[in-house]
């Protein structure tokens, strides 16, 4: 296939792209850092500075748009939020319209969402069609996907990207909850009784393969394994394999403190399921968090 993808040089980009070329796909990265792109990505990327000269996505078969601002790097001031969902909103934007516009418009348009759709959902179980709590999160998500939504026709299918906590070696959210363990520091935040939606790199690479792959499906899917984890349990399981203590319980109030209203990323949870994927017949490679785990932490 012909593919262009955006946010390639971030985590989750960064593996799928080199994956997509073992498996000779020819791709194409959009990126306001070409020079940097060329370094993480290597020479057999095509890649492209800008939209701006674009007036239709003719040629591509697919289209994977994972770019986006991390969300938990800043506290959320009222411009980190505005700079959050323009990154997100944009994009995806300008991504439909030019798809609209084509003759011969891509066959799928994938677009990144998050399991932060749903708001905090305390300790229901949280398949694709679980209504939302109306917070900043799901004001987010929900323009994010009802941008990638236009693009959909009968010639274009829109999957969604409602992805957790991504775990992999390098970066991400694992490299931060890392740090304190490794010191003596870690444990449980506030009360730890809320639920962290996760998923191992592997399989939400090869869960965006699969989608692209399968003719039949769009919509929302739940990018996480199927067995999420309550903050205490994920806590003790990484202090037993980091080897280090795991009780310096975090009070909820001094969390509220240092992260502001992003809190609620760490605080709140959600207890999603991949009800879709699995439905569709996607096999895990990491089922359960030990072993998942284990395998980030060792390389």
């Amino acid at each position: 296939m012909k593919i262009l993808i955006t946010g390639a040089s971030g985590l989750i980009g960064r593996r799928l792209t080199e994956t997509l070329l073992s498996q000779s796909h020819q791709i194409t990265v959009l990126t306001r850092a070409p020079e940097r792109a060329a370094k993480i990505l290597g020479p057999k990327v095509d890649l492209w500075p800008s939209l701006k000269d674009k007036t239709s996505l003719d040629g591509f078969d697919a289209v994977i748009n994972l770019a986006g601002e991390p969300i938990a790097d800043k506290r959320w001031t009222k411009e980190q939020k505005q700079k959050l969902c323009d990154s997100r909103w944009q994009m995806t934007e300008k991504l439909a319209q030019l798809i609209n516009a084509s003759q011969q418009p891509p066959a799928v348009f994938i677009s990144g969402s998050a399991v932060g759709y749903y708001g905090d959902q305390g300790q229901a179980v949280v398949a694709e069609d679980e209504p939302p709590n109306k917070q900043f999160t799901w004001q987010l998500c929900a323009r994010w996907e009802a941008l990638a939504l236009a693009a959909e026709s009968d010639k274009t299918r829109v999957c969604l990207l409602r992805t957790g906590v991504v775990l992999a070696e390098k970066g991400g959210a694992l490299a931060k909850m890392v740090l304190p363990f490794r010191a003596g520091l870690g444990g449980p935040l506030g009360e730890g009784q809320q639920y962290m939606p996760w998923i191992h790199i592997d399989d939400m690479v090869n869960g965006i393969i699969f989608l692209l792959n399968h003719e039949t499906l769009n919509g929302p899917f739940n990018m996480v394994a199927p067995y999420p984890i309550r903050n205490d349990q994920f806590s003790a399981l990484l202090g037993e394999l980091l080897h280090r203590p795991s009780f310096m319980r975090v009070p909820a109030g001094v969390v509220r403190l240092l992260m502001g209203e992003s809190a609620v990323l760490v605080l709140g949870g959600q207890r999603a399921i991949p009800q879709r994927l699995e439905d569709a017949g996607f096999e895990f490679k990491y089922s359960e968090l030990k072993p998942a785990l284990e395998d980030v932490l060792d390389k």
